[in-house]
Protein backbone atom coordinates (compact mmCIF):
# COMPACT_ATOMS: atom_id res chain seq x y z
CA UNK A 1 0.00 0.00 0.00
CA UNK A 2 1.33 3.44 -0.92
CA UNK A 3 1.22 6.02 1.85
CA UNK A 4 -0.29 9.45 1.27
CA UNK A 5 3.14 11.10 1.39
CA UNK A 6 4.63 8.71 -1.17
CA UNK A 7 1.60 9.19 -3.41
CA UNK A 8 1.95 12.97 -3.20
CA UNK A 9 5.42 12.76 -4.75
CA UNK A 10 3.87 11.88 -8.10
CA UNK A 11 1.21 14.63 -8.04
CA UNK A 12 1.65 18.17 -9.25
CA UNK A 13 3.18 19.87 -12.22
CA UNK A 14 6.61 18.91 -13.54
CA UNK A 15 9.28 21.52 -12.80
CA UNK A 16 11.93 20.15 -15.17
CA UNK A 17 12.26 21.09 -18.83
CA UNK A 18 12.40 18.42 -21.51
CA UNK A 19 16.17 18.84 -21.76
CA UNK A 20 16.59 18.51 -17.99
CA UNK A 21 14.37 15.43 -17.92
CA UNK A 22 16.46 13.83 -20.66
CA UNK A 23 19.67 14.65 -18.82
CA UNK A 24 18.32 13.18 -15.56
CA UNK A 25 17.25 9.98 -17.31
CA UNK A 26 20.51 9.66 -19.24
CA UNK A 27 22.64 10.24 -16.13
CA UNK A 28 20.50 7.92 -14.04
CA UNK A 29 20.56 5.09 -16.55
CA UNK A 30 24.31 5.53 -17.03
CA UNK A 31 24.92 5.36 -13.30
CA UNK A 32 22.67 2.31 -12.96
CA UNK A 33 24.51 0.63 -15.85
CA UNK A 34 27.82 1.35 -14.12
CA UNK A 35 26.50 -0.67 -11.18
CA UNK A 36 26.68 -3.79 -13.37
CA UNK A 37 30.50 -3.68 -13.30
CA UNK A 38 31.85 -5.96 -10.57
CA UNK A 39 33.56 -4.11 -7.74
CA UNK A 40 35.44 -5.33 -4.66
CA UNK A 41 32.85 -3.62 -2.47
CA UNK A 42 29.29 -4.67 -3.43
CA UNK A 43 27.92 -1.72 -1.45
CA UNK A 44 29.18 0.57 -4.24
CA UNK A 45 27.12 -1.41 -6.77
CA UNK A 46 24.01 -1.07 -4.62
CA UNK A 47 24.55 2.66 -4.11
CA UNK A 48 25.15 3.24 -7.82
CA UNK A 49 22.04 1.26 -8.74
CA UNK A 50 19.89 3.06 -6.17
CA UNK A 51 21.22 6.52 -7.10
CA UNK A 52 20.91 5.89 -10.82
CA UNK A 53 17.38 4.54 -10.44
CA UNK A 54 16.37 7.58 -8.40
CA UNK A 55 17.78 10.01 -10.98
CA UNK A 56 16.09 8.17 -13.85
CA UNK A 57 12.77 8.17 -11.96
CA UNK A 58 13.05 11.92 -11.25
CA UNK A 59 13.63 12.50 -14.95
CA UNK A 60 10.68 10.35 -15.92
CA UNK A 61 8.33 12.03 -13.45
CA UNK A 62 9.70 15.49 -14.27
CA UNK A 63 9.78 16.74 -10.70
CA UNK A 64 12.92 17.57 -8.77
CA UNK A 65 12.47 18.52 -5.11
CA UNK A 66 15.93 20.12 -5.01
CA UNK A 67 15.11 22.41 -7.94
CA UNK A 68 11.73 23.22 -6.37
CA UNK A 69 13.44 24.23 -3.12
CA UNK A 70 16.07 26.33 -4.88
CA UNK A 71 13.69 28.13 -7.24
CA UNK A 72 10.92 28.59 -4.67
CA UNK A 73 8.21 27.03 -6.83
CA UNK A 74 4.79 26.29 -5.32
CA UNK A 75 5.66 22.62 -4.80
CA UNK A 76 8.50 23.57 -2.43
CA UNK A 77 6.01 24.56 0.27
CA UNK A 78 6.12 21.06 1.69
CA UNK A 79 9.92 21.27 1.93
CA UNK A 80 10.04 24.58 3.79
CA UNK A 81 9.97 24.88 7.57
CA UNK A 82 6.75 26.29 8.95
CA UNK A 83 6.97 28.35 12.04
Amino acid sequence: MISAKAGSLMNGQPNLSTTERGAYMLAGLGLAAAAAKPRPNPLLNILALAGGSYLAWRGYVGQCPVKAALTGSSESGRLAHHG
